[in-house]
């Protein structure tokens, strides 16, 4: 029993010692990865949130740690990695692009790619890599992109590198000190989309080597070494769609290129670029490619001729009819090009001939004889050369391109259009007709072109204005780039128009072009555009009216916002439509502003404030004089008159013994029965009358103030004109401010006839006031009653 209970605690410690162990383990594991994670995030500031890890240009010295499986993209080029090890890349097994280039690799691994399955793009160009190892390869299942050039190494190895790679599309390799290509380098591939070849210093290719590859669309291979051409030509006509071939001599090869080669070929296009030639190597050229009768297509771009045209032409005749139907040849260089010969001899070549392309080779005539021996030519291509209108009357002289249909004449010294048009009509099958970026100028108002002329671009031509020199059979017509500030052309037919980068303010007329299903006037002076005039475009199916200063008026605005179907028609739609003004949107796309009400009915608004303001100036008025607002204003301003005056005018200024305020209609019993009494009374007394004694020209305003201002009394004679009299209401104002300011008894009424209280307006409340606490002096209607009424009035006057 004793035993047996060591042994269960021996057991016990033991177990917790294990489960410990583990613990600590698994902590550590956790704790390495967090640091790993770490570590790559800081290396890598992007590899922490997306699948794509961008480590290009970090001075990296070596793969980061912490790659994870989620990530699927990884850049690592132009860092300073020298070696690739086994564990760098073990976890991210979900990878499908690594890209390596441009560090100072030299050794990798031989497991290092061996968890990339899934891999699809592997680019280790420019590195230091003085071998390149199958082992490398071996489990790439995916790989469809291979990069290896600009390394190290002189060759391939003695085997195929690139045996278990069967989903191979393109594979790049060679460099500066690539030298040889051996039997068995290319076992395992059988298809390629594209093979790029450096080979500037290959000096040896072992016969036989590219034929392993079943077929390449498009093999570019830079070569120097004219004894290897051929063996390499003879290799891939059975694979290669295109060949691609730089920096090439071209050899006078003597041997054939197709001896004991089977049928058929699969060689299309031949295209040499940046290449020299001889007037020998071209003669023998000719005559051994036209054994490859799969040959379609050759093509010549920035090339040196050497020589003046001197060809065999006895030994190209003899050689039978040529296969070629494409001809491209673009910026040759023809050192001695005015001594070059005009190729007599050469017409039984060239009957089959459909494309020809002539560019930026300082062409500027073809003999007559020679352009009436492209019988079957239907595409010409002249762009960029020297030809002038006197020298196009040769090269299209009568009976020349019978076949052509496209001619493209564009960027030469072409001056008249009349005569150039004249020249082209000679082409009774030509179609499309490009003569863009020649100097015109002004144009004639008719011309004779083509009857069967359906496309012509005139971009580019500075002509100022368009006339009916533009045939009206055309379907399609550029006149782009031309400073036209109109078009109003008559063209029944025309399905397209490009008026881009031009002046135009509006869109052409639809009925002179009822046919339009396509518009470009893009970078133009358009400010909007309005829905009839979109609407009466009834084909319209694209129209391109991008890059113009638009004016998002409200019109316009409304009409893009609420049009169907214009975001389908629009091309470039909404990105590049953006408003001009008003300033407050500037920048803005059109699509996404919208104004408000006041923006967009700022006249209706206005009109609404107008009659508004109106309305309470009338309802003011109303109040105004309902309330006698007008009569207090006046009140106001006599009393702010008279405050600036003194209280009392001085003695020697009072003149009158009263100022008699009355009404017109009362002035007859004034100025007949009052002033007579008054002024011949003994003494007399001076009375102060408006029509009498107030100043000619001064405001009748201040000639009652100073009248009040130099009389002793002020005499009102009451009635029930008075009361509706203005200037008598005037009078009594500023007699109110002086009889209640200065406390006095200068005022005396006189009723001359009964007045209602009631009948008083209740502005001259004071007035009542006089009227309730003050003596007045009625006129009498009796003799007796009057005389006393005279007393009383001197006796007030001299008080």
């Amino acid at each position: 029993m004793q035993h047996s209970s060591k042994m269960s605690i021996h057991a016990k410690h033991k177990s917790r010692t294990t489960h410990t162990w583990r613990v600590l383990a698994i902590y550590m594991i956790l704790a390495a990865n967090l640091s790993e994670q770490q570590a790559l995030k800081q290396a890598c500031p992007s590899c922490g949130t997306s699948q794509l890890c961008n480590c290009s240009f970090r001075g990296l010295d070596f793969v980061p740690l912490g790659l994870t499986a989620k990530i699927t993209v990884l850049d690592l080029a132009h860092n300073r990695i020298k070696h690739i090890r086994s564990p760098d890349l073990q976890q991210a097994v979900n990878l499908r692009v690594l890209q390596l280039q441009s560090n100072k690799i030299s050794s990798i691994d031989e497991d290092s790619f061996q968890s990339l399955a899934k891999l699809e793009l592997l680019d280790l160009s420019n590195n230091s890599l003085a071998h390149v190892s199958p082992v490398w390869f071996g489990h790439l299942f995916s790989l469809q992109h291979l990069h290896l050039q600009g390394n190290s190494y002189r060759d391939l190895g003695e085997s195929s590198p690139f045996s278990s790679l069967r989903n191979l599309s393109s594979l790049h390799l060679g460099s500066p000190r690539f030298s040889v290509i051996r039997q068995g380098n290319f076992e395992g591939i059988e298809l390629l989309h594209k093979l790029w070849i450096d080979g500037s210093n290959l000096s040896q290719y072992e016969q036989g080597s590219l034929k392993s590859i079943k077929k390449i669309n498009h093999m570019i291979i830079n070569l120097r070494n004219s004894n290897i051409f051929s063996d390499i030509v003879r290799d891939l006509l059975h694979s290669v769609a295109w060949l691609e071939v730089t920096e090439i001599k071209l050899p006078v090869e003597k041997k054939s290129l197709v001896q004991n080669t089977r049928r058929p070929f699969r060689i299309q296009k031949l295209t040499f670029k940046e290449s020299f030639f001889t007037d020998q190597a071209i003669s023998r050229a000719i005559v051994l490619l036209k054994e490859i009768t799969s040959l379609k297509e050759l093509e010549a771009v920035n090339c040196v001729l050497e020589g003046q045209g001197n060809w065999n032409m006895k030994e190209i005749a003899s050689s039978g009819q040529s296969f070629v139907e494409t001809i491209m040849i673009i910026n040759i260089v023809i050192q001695n090009f005015h001594l070059f010969l005009d190729l007599n001899g050469m017409e039984s070549q060239i009957n089959n001939l459909k494309r020809l392309t002539i560019a930026s080779s300082n062409v500027f005539m073809v003999p007559c004889n020679i352009s009436r021996s492209f019988s079957s030519l239907l595409y010409l291509d002249f762009h960029d050369n020297l030809l002038a209108i006197n020298r196009l009357n040769e090269t299209i002289c009568e009976g020349s391109w019978p076949s052509l249909q496209t001619l493209n004449l564009s960027q030469n010294s072409l001056k008249f259009l009349e005569k150039t048009a004249e020249c082209t009509s000679r082409l009774p099958k030509l179609t499309n007709l490009d003569i863009s970026r020649n100097n015109f100028g002004e144009i004639p108002d008719m011309c004779e072109w083509p009857k069967s002329l359906k496309y012509l671009n005139l971009s580019s031509t500075q002509i100022p204005k368009v006339t009916a020199c533009i045939p009206e059979t055309l379907e399609v017509l550029d006149v782009s780039a031309n400073n036209l500030k109109e078009f109003a052309l008559q063209l029944p037919v025309l399905k397209e128009l490009y008026l881009t980068k031009n002046q135009l303010k509006a869109l052409p007329g639809a009925t002179p072009i009822p046919n339009l299903v396509a518009l470009s006037i893009r970078s133009n002076k358009l400010n909007s555009f309005s829905k009839e005039e979109f609407e009466s475009f009834k084909r319209m199916e694209l129209l391109d009216a991008s890059g113009n200063n638009f004016i998002c008026s409200c019109e316009f605005l409304s009409f893009v916002h609420h049009e169907a179907g214009i975001a389908q028609v629009l091309v470039g739609w909404p990105d590049e439509y953006v408003c001009d003004s008003p300033l407050a949107v500037r920048g803005a796309q059109v699509g996404a502003v919208h104004l408000s009400l006041m923006e967009c009915h700022r006249s209706l608004v206005v009109s609404l404030i107008c009659v508004l303001v109106f309305l309470v100036i009338l309802l003011l008025v109303a109040v105004g004089y309902k309330y006698h607002v007008v009569w207090y204003m006046r009140m106001t301003w006599a009393w702010l008159q008279a405050k600036r005056k003194p209280k009392r005018a001085p003695p020697k200024d009072v003149c009158y013994d009263a100022f008699v305020s009355y009404s017109e209609n009362d002035s007859d019993w004034v100025e007949n029965t009052m002033v007579q009494e008054l002024e011949q009374a003994c003494p007399p007394f001076r009375l102060c009358l408006h029509k009498r004694d107030f100043v000619p020209g001064k405001w009748i305003v201040d000639n009652i103030i100073d009248s009040i201002e130099k009389s002793r009394k002020t005499l009102f004679v009451l009635s029930e004109h008075f009361v509706q009299s203005e200037w008598c209401k005037y009078e009594l104002d500023f007699s109110h401010f002086r009889l209640f300011d200065e406390n006095n008894d200068a005022a005396i009424l006189i009723l001359l006839e009964p007045i209602q209280s009631k009948a008083i307006p209740k502005r001259f409340c004071k007035l009542r006031k006089i009227m309730n606490t003050k003596t007045y002096l009625e006129w009498p209607a009796g003799e007796e009653q009057q005389q006393v009424f005279w007393e009383n009035l001197k006796g007030a006057l001299k008080s």
